[in-house]
C-alpha cells in the first residue's frame, strides 16, 4: 500500500494508492494517536468459462498503521476516495500552531542600590 504524507497549510495530508479496491472495502480507524487503514482487494467477478493464465495482482486484506503526532486533531479527520486514491486530511491542533508570546513586565528602568 503506497503512501505519501505532507503538510499543506494547517493540515496534515496522507495519501494512499489503492488501485482496484472498492470504496466499501476500506476501513479507517483511529484510537488515540494510532491510525489504521485496512483494505480488502477482492477478486474480480469472472465467468465460469474464464481460465486464469497469470495472476500477479495481490488479493486479500492489507493494513497500514501509523502513529500520528500529538499535534494533530484526530477528532476531525476527513477522508475522500476517488480514482483509487484515498486522501486523509487531519487538521493541526490549535495548541500546536505557532503563536507569538508577548513579554510582560515593567517598562521602566530600575536601579539596584546596595
Amino acid at each position: 500500500m503506497a503512501m505519501d504524507a505532507y503538510v499543506e497549510g494547517e493540515t496534515y495530508v496522507i495519501v494512499f494508492d489503492l488501485p482496484g479496491v472498492a470504496k466499501d472495502a476500506i476501513e479507517i480507524d483511529v484510537e488515540r494517536n494510532m491510525l489504521t487503514v485496512k483494505v480488502e482487494r477482492r477478486p474480480a467477478v469472472r465467468a465460469d468459462n474464464v481460465r486464469m493464465e497469470l495472476s500477479e495482482r495481490p488479493l486479500g486484506v492489507f493494513s497500514r498503521q501509523l502513529v500520528l503526532a500529538d499535534t494533530l486533531d484526530t477528532d476531525h479527520i476527513s477522508a475522500e476516495y476517488e480514482a483509487g486514491v484515498l486522501t486523509l486530511r487531519i487538521p493541526i491542533a490549535e495548541r500546536a500552531k505557532r503563536r507569538r508570546i508577548e513579554i510582560g513586565g515593567a517598562s521602566e528602568n530600575k536601579q539596584i542600590s546596595g
